[in-house]
Formats: C-alpha cells, sequence, structure tokens
C-alpha cells in the first residue's frame, strides 16, 4: 500500500521527491520507496523529513505507532492547515483528481474551485466516469448567507458568488450521478469530501472562508470525527432544495 499521508503531506509543502530528497540527503528513488512501497527510514533521516514537513514521525509514518497504540486508534487528522489558502494547489489537484467513487461539497459560494481548479470540466469528465457527486450551495437569498456576508463585512459580495456558483453548476445539473440543491442553514464548516477524504473549513465570526484553519481528515474504520461531519452533511443535504435542469 502507498504511504498516503507523506504523500499528503509532501503535495502540502509543494514538494516532489526530488525535491524531498535534496531537502534531506537521499536519493529520489529513496523517497519513492517511502511512499510507494511504505519503507519506514532511519530515525536520522526520519527527524531530517519532519524538519522540512512538519508534523511527527508518526504522522507521516503510521506503522511506527503500532507498537505504542491499537490500530482502530489511528488518527484521523492527516494535516491540520493554518488555512484554506495555505492548501497547494498541487493538493487540490491531487485530491480532485484522485477521486473514483464520490465527491460531496457543503459551502455557501465555494466559486474558488470553478475559478482555480477547473471544477466543472472534471466534473463533467468523473461523472462520465461513474463518479457521483452531490453539491451543496447556498441559497443567495437565505437570511443566513446575508447575514454571513455582513460578518465578513462584504454585504452583497458573498450573495453575488453564491449567484455565480449556482450559474456555473446549472451547466452539470442535468448529468447523470450529479445532483445540486441549495441550503439556507448556518454554515459552521465549509466541507469537501473526496472519497474516503475530508477537508473541513472551520469558519471563524468576522473572517473569510480561506482565512480559517482547514483540517484533512481521512476515514478511519473506529474513527468518529469524518462520521460527525458527514452525519452533519447529511442532514443539511436532507434540507437542501434540489436544483432543476
Amino acid at each position: 500500500m502507498a504511504n498516503d499521508r507523506l504523500r499528503t503531506a509532501m503535495l502540502a509543502a509543494n514538494l516532489d521527491v526530488h525535491s524531498l530528497a535534496g531537502k534531506v540527503g537521499v536519493d529520489w528513488k529513496t523517497v519513492d520507496r517511502w511512499i510507494g512501497k511504505e519503507r519506514v527510514p532511519h530515525r536520522s533521516t526520519r527527524q531530517k523529513v519532519v524538519a522540512v514537513l512538519g508534523g511527527r514521525e508518526e504522522d507521516l509514518w503510521p506503522s511506527l505507532a503500532a507498537d505504542s497504540r491499537p490500530a482502530q486508534s489511528e488518527s484521523e487528522l492527516l494535516h491540520l492547515y493554518e488555512s484554506r489558502s495555505a492548501i497547494t494547489g498541487a493538493a487540490w489537484d491531487a485530491l480532485l483528481n484522485g477521486v473514483q467513487h464520490s465527491m460531496d461539497v457543503l459551502v455557501f459560494s465555494g466559486a474558488f474551485l470553478v475559478e482555480q481548479y477547473n471544477f466543472v470540466p472534471l466534473v463533467r469528465q468523473k461523472a462520465a466516469a461513474g463518479v457521483r457527486f452531490r453539491l451543496l450551495v447556498g441559497d443567495e437569498t437565505a437570511p443566513a448567507v446575508v447575514q454571513r456576508a455582513v460578518e465578513e463585512r462584504t454585504p452583497g459580495g458573498l450573495e453575488g458568488r453564491v449567484q455565480l456558483m449556482r450559474r456555473y453548476l446549472a451547466d452539470v445539473v442535468d448529468l447523470d450521478g450529479v445532483e445540486v440543491r441549495t441550503h439556507g442553514e448556518i454554515l459552521y464548516n465549509s466541507l469537501y469530501r473526496f472519497d474516503e477524504d475530508l477537508l473541513v473549513n472551520g469558519h471563524a465570526f468576522g473572517a473569510l472562508a480561506g482565512q480559517s484553519p482547514v483540517m484533512h481528515l481521512q476515514r478511519r474504520p473506529n474513527g468518529h470525527m469524518w462520521e460527525h461531519y458527514m452525519r452533519s452533511f447529511e442532514r443539511t443535504w436532507d434540507l437542501g432544495v434540489p436544483e432543476k435542469a
């Protein structure tokens, strides 16, 4: 199995196997084996990698924790970003292009996905391959959306971006496997689910979503955080109003 923890941390740091190898003083093929074959380097080398990527050795090589804690308690938290803006384009591309089964989105706008990551063509391509999309965006007339815009000190701005996103998604709402709904609920977190990976973008009063921290969670057999946030998505989805083709 591939070491997705290490791969994700490298993407977050905008490093490939060659650049990480250069920083820690090993051959790039060695780094490739760390990822592809889950090889665990010597402690001194691990410490150099941690100095570059951050976190803990156990975060990058989960097998190191096998003797000290049960496998079922493996952390669901892969990475904590200080803001959504801190997630690199390479990391977003890897998550978006890596989706094989289902993608769920809960936002008010989320227009950055279209403007920065060519989201609409990706939805078309992935839906044709059998990927299921559930896209839940705001209703620009809902009091919760209007209030959020006031709190962000951009009255009218958020509402406009919500309308823009709905217009973008109108081009894919008629595709098999693609469902788009609107909602007017208070948005405590924006959620982006890619198969078993979930980005949770927390919101803070008076701050833009892009300025707020993001947790990258991965579903674990006995984990609770991933399920906790996805239950929130399901509740909001059930309240959503389907967009018409």
